[in-house]
């Protein structure tokens, strides 16, 4: 994992579910400790989560030695209504950081408003 975020307060727009499947798509190898850090989240609550994520069919796992190595379904679709039809690859694709985009110095990437503007 690169760095870890800044402490925040107050709300969000990323659901804690949300932020442990980015993660885990980011490092299907990733260690729950690691995972807790990242998310700001303490290590039961990443345990629950998974288990949320495990019985509904979005994520599996596979043992390996005393390490795990997850498993995401990207064609199920998410839960809730208003996001109905909307894939779980495609909310991932939100989420997830391109490896490149993530070795470029924050300066040299494009902003959204850039990439969106239609003449």
């Amino acid at each position: 994992m690169v760095g870890l975020p800044e402490s925040h307060t107050g709300w969000t727009f990323v659901t804690n579910h949300a932020r442990v499947l980015a993660a885990i798509a980011d490092n299907p190898s990733v260690r729950i400790r690691d995972i807790a850090a990242h998310c700001r989240l303490t290590e039961r609550a990443v345990q629950r989560i998974i288990s949320d994520l495990e019985q509904d069919g979005y994520l599996s796992h596979t043992r390996d030695g005393r390490s795990n190595t997850y498993r995401i379904e990207p064609d199920k679709v998410l839960r809730h209504p208003a996001e109905a039809g909307l894939s779980v690859a495609a909310l991932l694709s939100l989420l997830v950081r391109d490896e490149t985009d993530r070795l470029q110095p924050r300066a040299q990437r494009s902003s959204f408003a850039d990439s969106n503007t239609t003449r």
